[in-house]
């Protein structure tokens, strides 16, 4: 199985990247320690472990990622918590991974919310934890601003404004160009518009802030795993969210040692039971 919200494509590059790491292994089949692999780097990007990060900026990142997880382990609309990492991935100094548990082909109005919440969790925690704040909340912003906005002018989420389409796209995407937007509302109604979408946000942030402070324990836990530990899957984090110790991160499977002596290679034992469907 895939993980829900991939397609076709990503799907094959997933089976082309665990097929990769199980051969830099010298595996002579591929596990699903190669597929966890190959999902987090399609999905959160490939790691920069050569990048040096100094301890107190790491901590910061902690921080950051801790306030996103908890928020998005707290709040109903937000997809489970899979994996949070302090380890470079991309551009990122840190990822939160949220997986859906199944296909979902719409969103209601709760979940948005919800997911602005979780966007605004890093922010929040580098200002409550930290005391201070950095530029590594940006593309937070620009993400929970563009859901907010298609709330209030394109789902009619807005009980002040109604259901109605405030602005309109115009032509297509052609060599890069941006689609052209003609804006079918006066000066006031745009006003409107933005005092709406800064009501959304504000609201959210506050929300945000008061779940992160009214849950310290957690976020300080799941800081101190992430400095210990790096990476913190699904598990841990369950433990974290339920006041329970942080089991230790699972063994990763070695490969086996090369056989010598023989040309052909030997076949595998028979289990009696049929292999894992994938």
């Amino acid at each position: 199985r895939g993980t829900p919200g991939m397609s076709g494509a990503d799907l094959a590059n997933l089976v082309n990247e665990a097929a990769l790491f199980a051969a830099r292994s010298s595996k002579r089949l591929v596990d699903m320690s190669d597929f966890e692999k190959a999902k987090d780097k399609i999905l959160m990007g490939a790691e920069r472990k050569s990048m040096v990060i100094s301890p107190e900026d790491k901590k910061k990142t902690a921080y950051h990622e801790s306030g996103h997880a908890v928020i998005g382990m707290t709040l109903k609309g937000c997809d489970p918590v899979h994996k949070v990492t302090v380890i470079p991935r991309g551009r990122a100094l840190g990822v939160t991974m949220s997986l859906p548990e199944q296909d979902r082909f719409s969103l209601y109005k709760e979940q948005m919310l919800d997911q602005i919440s979780m966007l605004f969790g890093g922010r929040v925690a580098e200002e409550v934890f930290v005391g201070s704040i950095s530029t590594g909340a940006s593309n937070d912003f620009e993400r929970a601003t563009g859901i907010a906005r298609d709330m209030v002018t394109r789902y009619g989420m807005s009980d002040a404004l109604g259901p109605m389409v405030y602005g309109e796209n115009e032509g297509e995407i052609f060599l890069g160009r941006s689609v052209t937007t003609h804006k079918n509302m006066s000066e006031a109604t745009m006003q409107q518009v933005d005092a709406e979408i800064r009501r959304i946000l504000d609201e959210q942030y506050a929300l945000a802030k008061k779940i992160l402070t009214d849950s310290r324990d957690k976020v300080e836990a799941m800081t101190a795993a992430l400095l210990e530990y790096e990476t913190i899957d699904a598990e841990q984090i369950e433990d974290i969210m339920a006041g329970r110790p942080v089991r230790p991160p699972k063994p990763s499977v070695s490969a086996p040692p090369p056989t010598s002596g023989d040309d052909k290679p030997s076949a595998p034992a028979p289990t009696g039971q049929p292999a894992e469907e994938i």
